[in-house]
């Protein structure tokens, strides 16, 4: 790759307090044999004052020769970059599932409709988003979408440890409404283990927890280190969600030697591979069943262990950045015809 080739990686702006796209990308500028540049939005708002601050920020810092790269979330930051290399990665399309219908429809047109039309290089992080998209937006040429997977960040390593059958630890991340907390608690009950959640409870769900005597620890705020200690620490990874992106507790969970309950549904089937515990997330019955054989099944965990480790392989941070170098250098020959 050139010298003179800069890639301008533009984030949402970090007090957002979402730092899960920063995590996925920062291996990949790391690992980049480019120039680049971390940039992130004055503000992480999403008002309409918010979005032309941000538009004016973009269009002040834009580089006809760099290749601009919108990591996420801000994707109407494409419209100040008109006549700019850029890649747009879309994560999901969660934000037109949610809020009240102008809102729905102010973000499917700044958000979605017009970049769409405008970015002439898109990727998507699974096949189910770009399939999504496709879906949902008729006339939307596939050939300019590809599907690059989020990398696994290299600090997650094999750590084996004996499974505590008796009381087992049971890791869960997140506690959004998609993470399906209600059903792993009703799944739960009468299982003897202790459950650690990642991510601030609501008082209802801690009332759910106490009423059904579930021994559980609720920590936030913690370090990429600290989370990585919490997976060496757990026995199985509960990860039944409702709706995904792709899935990072999936394959950081395999990573580490641990075995994983997830949701039998896209994009999971698609991260997962044959290498974790499927569960259809909308019974809980189907996922305590699930946790069950986990904790009783000696050899099937073995089997789980020993192919998530394979399949963490095509997530590797070296193959994912080789897809983008390969995808910067398309878009500069495309340019410069």
């Amino acid at each position: 790759m050139s010298d003179k080739i800069r890639i301008n990686f533009i984030y949402r702006n970090i007090k957002s307090g979402f730092f899960s796209i920063h995590k996925v990308f920062r291996p990949i500028e790391n690992d980049l044999p480019a120039e680049s540049r971390h940039l992130e939005t004055p503000t992480f708002h999403a008002g309409p004052f918010d979005v032309l601050r941000n538009l004016l920020w973009m269009f002040a810092h834009r580089d006809r020769k760099a290749i601009h790269h919108i990591t996420g979330v801000m994707h109407y930051l494409t419209l100040a970059l008109i006549g700019c290399p850029t890649v747009l990665t879309i994560h999901d399309l969660s934000i037109i599932n949610s809020h009240n219908k102008l809102k729905r429809l102010f973000f499917r047109f700044f958000w979605y409709s017009l970049p769409l039309r405008i970015t002439p290089c898109i990727t998507c992080i699974s096949e189910k988003t770009r399939q999504e998209l496709l879906t949902e937006f008729k006339g939307l040429a596939a050939n300019k979408i590809s599907v690059i997977y989020n990398p696994l960040d290299p600090i997650f390593k094999y750590s084996p440890k004996p499974f505590n059958d008796k009381t087992p630890v049971i890791l869960q991340i997140g506690t959004t409404a998609n993470k399906n907390l209600k059903r792993v608690f009703q799944a739960l009950k009468g299982i003897p283990c202790h459950l650690v959640i990642i991510g601030k409870l609501s008082s209802d769900e801690i009332n759910d927890l106490e009423e059904k005597n579930i021994s559980y620890t609720n920590k936030v705020g913690l370090t990429d280190e600290e989370i990585l200690l919490e997976y060496q620490s757990a026995d199985i990874v509960s990860f039944p969600s409702l709706y995904e992106g792709f899935g990072m507790p999936i394959i950081e969970g395999q990573a580490t030697g641990r075995v994983v309950l997830t949701s039998d549904i896209a994009p999971m089937t698609e991260i997962g591979a044959d290498a974790v515990c499927y569960v259809n997330p909308y019974d809980a019955d189907d996922i305590r069943r699930g946790f069950c054989k986990l904790i009783n099944d000696k050899s099937y965990r073995e089997k789980l262990i020993a192919k998530g480790l394979e399949n963490v392989v095509r997530f590797d941070v070296s193959a994912i950045t080789a897809s983008y170098l390969q995808l910067y250098q398309k878009l500069l020959k495309n340019r410069k015809r």
